[in-house]
């Protein structure tokens, strides 16, 4: 009796939606106003990081094997012990300026393929390790240098779904832009519908910010969106837009299907604070929930939806690269509007 009672409660997530065309929805450029945007952007770049910069995905730093990146203009190697636990330090050798990059883990060390120097993510000659923080999603490290703040124990993480009730998959690209660049793209959600077709529908904006530092939420861009899964077939859902530190913006499902579920897009500059010619990688991480008895079954196919989502992400940021590509080259050639 309780299966049948559970089926009959059951709704598809799925709509089926009758509105207009493209050519036929209501423009939105008045209500993105440049100097709202500008405002959201400054107390996004006001809060404070303490250094912390987001390198990549957890699982992207194997056992056995380094990871590198360079993250402001500093290159940064990253390594697990032979218990696991991450280790990050100057991808230079301190002997000769080997690449550790594409040196070799040996028993939770990292060995310089040149000369066979030996880290174990202690200091040593002048080689001096970085804190580093593994949320289980992502790895981050701490470069007190290139983020010129008050060092901070911990980054700032934004709340997910609780631990082993999500699906997360990380996408990474790299544009020719500065990470504000990329925030403030992400801090223009009436785009959305007309930028991204593909993907989103009826895009309203319910709530602006309200500039209130004292509490995140008022200081929200709150979205009613539909997401295009195929044609016409749509899920609608509310969603809130939040900017916790100055490199990086969520997207949190707070109504509808996969209400906690979030995408937390990361702009981590490459190049180095006065570079002429700024490279910024987009690390954005999707953890995906639902409180439907079938997502355990979308649990166990994770590593054949990862792709997937990793696939759709890499179509919203083929567009919206080249949007913040765009801001950056108005910008630095003083033509950008306002």
């Amino acid at each position: 009796m309780a299966d049948r009672a559970d089926k009959a409660r059951w709704t598809s997530p799925l709509r089926r939606r009758r509105g207009p065309g493209w050519a036929d929805q209501h423009p939105t450029w008045r209500a993105a106003r440049p100097p709202l945007i500008a405002d959201a952007l400054k107390r996004a770049s006001a809060r404070p990081s303490g250094n912390w910069f987001v390198v990549g995905a957890s699982r992207d730093v194997r056992p056995g094997s380094p990871y590198g990146r360079t993250v402001g203009g500093v290159e940064v190697v990253l390594w697990r012990s032979e218990s696991g636990g991450l280790r990050a330090g100057p991808g230079i050798c301190p002997h000769l300026g080997a690449p550790l990059r594409d040196s070799r883990v040996v028993c939770g060390t990292l060995v310089c393929h040149w000369h066979g120097l030996a880290l174990d993510g202690s200091a040593f000659a002048g080689w001096q390790p970085y804190p580093v923080h593994d949320d289980g999603v992502l790895v981050w490290v701490r470069l007190d240098a290139a983020g010129g703040e008050e060092p901070a124990e911990r980054p700032v993480i934004p709340a997910r779904p609780a631990p082993g009730t999500g699906v997360d998959a990380v996408f990474t690209a790299v544009g020719r832009c500065e990470p504000q660049d990329v925030v403030a793209n992400r801090l223009d959600p009436w785009h959305g519908s007309w930028f991204h077709p593909y993907s989103f529908v009826d895009l309203t904006v319910a709530r602006e910010p309200r500039g209130d530092e004292g509490d995140d939420a008022d200081d929200a861009f709150v979205v009613d969106v539909s997401f295009r899964v195929a044609g016409r077939l749509v899920v609608p859902v509310r969603a809130e837009f939040t900017a916790p530190e100055p490199r990086t913006v969520v997207m949190r499902i707070t109504d509808g299907e996969g209400a906690t579920s979030v995408v937390e897009t990361h702009a981590t500059p490459l190049t180095a604070a006065a570079a002429q010619r700024p490279r910024t990688a987009v690390i954005e991480a999707v953890v995906a929930a639902s409180d439907r008895r079938g997502f355990a079954l979308a649990r166990a196919a994770a590593p054949v939806l990862r792709p997937l989502m990793r696939a759709t992400a890499g179509r919203l940021w083929r567009d919206d690269l080249a949007y913040a590509e765009r801001r950056w080259a108005l910008r630095s050639t003083g033509r950008f509007p306002g």
